[in-house]
């Protein structure tokens, strides 16, 4: 089995922890955070990334357990600190999740319980497509993009990069958002955005420019 560290140790880390035991390819050694919050299951605590990385020898896979904060960045900062050191982030598909055979996902992309991708579509790298949300065929997801549970996208809907789409939006179809967008929850996008937008409401308009 390979040997893989989990980055962080909250609520949705204990779920990328739940996935990857179902998968049965990896064997979890532990996982870092800022603070020791106990053991997760019973994953131990590593330390904080820097302590980890210091001493570590023998790990070279990582899984991202952080959910999406409010900017994207300390999250991709974080990464690319695991990436300057060695490690790969595979992508981990829940077995639970319906994923058709023509999409392609990127490295360090975790598609959870419940998620259904049709055909065509592409999805970048280190993505959250979170539990039961439903992408339609020949979709474009952009690279650190979460995809929050419930949430639904049309055929051909483009996300691009650094983008957050809330809890139970709907997308139709061959709309456009643009990059560092963050779309509120329970949005219903009947039309395209550009970048850096905050966008709420049914049907979504702009709230305010975001500074990303």
């Amino acid at each position: 089995m390979k040997k893989i560290v989990v980055i962080s140790g909250g609520g949705h880390a204990k779920v990328v922890i739940s996935i990857l035991r179902k998968l049965k390819e990896y064997q979890i050694i532990g996982y870092t955070d800022i603070e020791d919050k106990g053991k997760i299951f019973d994953v131990s605590y590593l330390g904080d990334d820097e302590e980890f990385l210091k001493e570590n020898e023998n790990i070279k896979y990582a899984a991202i357990g952080i959910g999406q904060i409010k900017q994207y960045k300390l999250r991709k900062k974080i990464i690319e600190n695991y990436l300057i050191n060695g490690f790969d982030f595979p992508v981990i598909i829940s077995p639970d999740a319906i994923v058709n055979e023509q999409v392609e996902v990127g490295k360090g992309t975790v598609v959870m319980d419940g998620v259904v991708i049709n055909t065509g579509t592409k999805i970048g790298e280190f993505c959250i497509i979170n539990t039961k949300s439903s992408i339609d065929h020949e979709c474009y997801i952009g690279d650190y993009i979460h995809i929050a549970p419930g949430t639904t996208l049309s055929g051909t809907v483009e996300i691009h990069d650094n983008t957050l789409i809330g809890v139970g939006s709907t997308i139709m179809q061959g709309k456009t958002i643009g990059k560092n967008c963050i779309v509120g929850a329970a949005s219903v996008i009947t039309k395209s955005f550009d970048d850096n937008l905050l966008i709420c409401g049914n049907p979504a308009k702009v709230i305010k420019i975001i500074d990303q």
